[in-house]
């Protein structure tokens, strides 16, 4: 059987951060939704939505809080379990950082102009 799940890596800006899980990449930056008439007519709409990856980290005493919490144009790339490359560019945090003292860890979400399987 083949391996679908499981192990990744995930680096920014070549530092390795430390995954704890919650890894998610999109498949699709384009989306479609249904515009539905009074008369019951259907159609469709597209829209855009950002290239992300968003995960929950591990935070060391090293951790580059800083670097990420201020920089905003980093390069992102999740080697999957499955084999896949998603590679996220100049990226930025998106929303808050909050660390969970209790757990060690921090779930984060970064947004980019750009992202791509390789």
């Amino acid at each position: 059987m083949a391996r679908i799940a499981g192990t990744t890596y995930f680096k920014l800006d070549g530092l390795q951060l430390s995954l704890t899980g919650g890894i998610e990449v999109p498949m699709n930056t384009r989306v479609n939704d249904d515009v539905i008439g009074l008369d019951g007519s259907v159609d469709r709409k597209e829209t855009h939505r950002a290239p992300f990856i968003k995960g929950t980290f591990k935070v060391p005493k090293g951790f580059p809080l800083s670097k990420i919490t201020g920089s905003d144009n980093m390069t992102g790339t999740a080697e999957l379990a499955n084999g896949q490359v998603y590679v996220l560019t100049e990226a930025w945090l998106f929303g808050e950082a909050n660390h969970n003292a209790e757990e060690g860890t921090v779930d984060l979400e970064f947004h980019g102009s750009e992202g791509f399987y390789q």
